[in-house]
């Protein structure tokens, strides 16, 4: 979906869907979407809400958490409410698309880079993303991309750059405790 046709309905449930480069299905969930801001659009579910990788027995998510998909970046956010160790946990991803109001899709190009609540910042998966790189084929573009991606979710979390600083807290505590959706 293009920019000029982002999601508007708070409320309403979009279906996540993370894919393979293969296009093999990935993880995926229903969450609520919360609204959107400057950073892209969030979405939120509470603990107990269901996630699946590919056709894998669903998973119970034990903790409250938002997401974040920015408009055209090669990321997306997790940030998750404690007692969960990992406090935010990006994807790196082709830009998300919107097939739909309902339903937000990317490629999960293997890399990740997770803020520990402890403050550690790491970045996971360097292996699967070369593993995959050579398996798939990944195109020149796509491994700049994802590796420049990378490196800036680094550089921001370090620095303690929005949406990695506060902005994020608001949406969670809409999830967390029933607070205001923010404006």
């Amino acid at each position: 979906m293009t920019a000029d046709r982002l999601p508007t309905m708070p409320g309403d449930e979009v279906f996540v869907v993370y894919r393979k480069y293969d296009g093999a299905l990935h993880w995926h969930q229903t969450m609520r979407r919360l609204g959107e801001d400057e950073y892209g659009v969030w979405l939120g579910a509470e603990a107990g809400n269901i996630a699946r990788r590919g056709d894998e027995p669903p998973v119970v998510v034990e903790h409250a958490h938002v997401m974040l998909f920015p408009r055209d970046a090669w990321w997306t956010a997790a940030f998750n409410a404690t007692p969960r160790r990992t406090e935010i946990y990006c994807d790196v991803t082709t830009p998300a698309t919107w097939p739909s109001d309902a339903e937000v899709t990317m490629v999960d190009l293997d890399l990740d880079v997770l803020r520990r609540r402890n403050g550690d910042i790491e970045v996971d998966d360097e292996d699967e993303f070369a593993e995959h790189r050579v398996k798939y084929g990944y195109p020149d573009d796509i491994v700049a991309n994802a590796e420049a991606a990378t490196r800036w979710l680094v550089r921001a979390m370090t620095d303690g750059a929005e949406p990695f600083h506060t902005a994020y807290l608001e949406w969670l505590a809409a999830v967390t405790s029933g607070g205001a959706i923010p404006s």
